[in-house]
């Protein structure tokens, strides 16, 4: 009989689904051997009560890997709602990084186009001012000669040779170094005429008669402004920030 009970209990914790047929039989046996034994009630109570406490015992096991079963699902969920805010936090953040990385480059090409555009734009600027000192303009051979000039001559002389956009600026020199004297002499530094060339000689490129004509000196003062300076302009600009050019 203990054999039979041990057996059963076996049973039971095995299989959840025979414990509690498993406990009955038990019960029924136990109560058939003590009515066959002529027993008293309380001889049969004992083994009875064990098995039954027993067999609730065993029901409860189940129970328990039932819940550890629904722990085990919930942390599985968890682990994959974290993985899956993982992964998206990952593709917005690629997502920025190129959205950034596309604005990083149109800024870049819009940066490069504007200074491409700047440069053919100075570029263009100083062909025109290039050409426009290279017009046809009146030279010095255009004009007649003279015993002597007046002021007024003179200035007239350069408005014909010097481009309108930088007359203002080569008048500014003349003004400052001869007030227009095309005979003014220095004589301690041996510069001479309008422009006030040092030597005077140097005119000697532009005309024999760079002494006493004023259009040899204003050919040849433009020549040397254009040269050492780029324009009439550029030479003013140097002049005023070292009284001398």
């Amino acid at each position: 009989m203990r054999a039979m009970l041990e057996g059963n209990r076996v049973s039971r914790i095995s299989v959840r689904g025979f414990a509690v047929a498993s406990a009955t039989a038990v019960t029924t046996v136990g109560a058939v051997v003590g009515v066959a034994s002529g027993g008293t009630q309380a001889s049969t109570t004992e083994p009875v009560e064990a098995t039954a406490a027993d067999a609730t015992l065993l029901a409860d096991i189940p129970a328990g890997n039932h819940a550890q079963a629904q722990t085990a699902s919930l942390t599985q969920q968890a682990d994959a709602q974290s993985l899956a805010a993982e992964t998206e936090a990952k593709k917005s953040a690629e997502e920025a990084a190129r959205k950034q990385a596309a604005e990083d480059a149109a800024a870049k090409k819009a940066e490069a186009e504007k200074a491409a555009a700047e440069k053919r734009a100075k570029e263009r600027d100083e062909a025109e001012a290039k050409a426009a000192r290279s017009e046809s303009r009146a030279d010095a051979s255009d004009f007649g000669v003279q015993s002597s000039y007046t002021v007024a001559e003179v200035q007239a002389m350069a408005r014909q040779m010097v481009p309108a956009d930088q007359f203002q600026c080569f008048s500014n020199i003349v003004d400052h170094e001869s007030s227009w004297n095309y005979r003014a002499s220095n004589p301690s530094s041996g510069a001479y005429g309008l422009v006030q060339a040092l030597p005077g000689g140097k005119m000697a490129s532009a005309g024999a008669d760079w002494q006493t004509n004023p259009a040899t000196q204003i050919k040849w003062g433009l020549g040397y402004m254009n040269d050492r300076y780029g324009s009439p302009c550029g030479a003013w600009e140097f002049w005023q920030a070292n009284n001398w050019y």
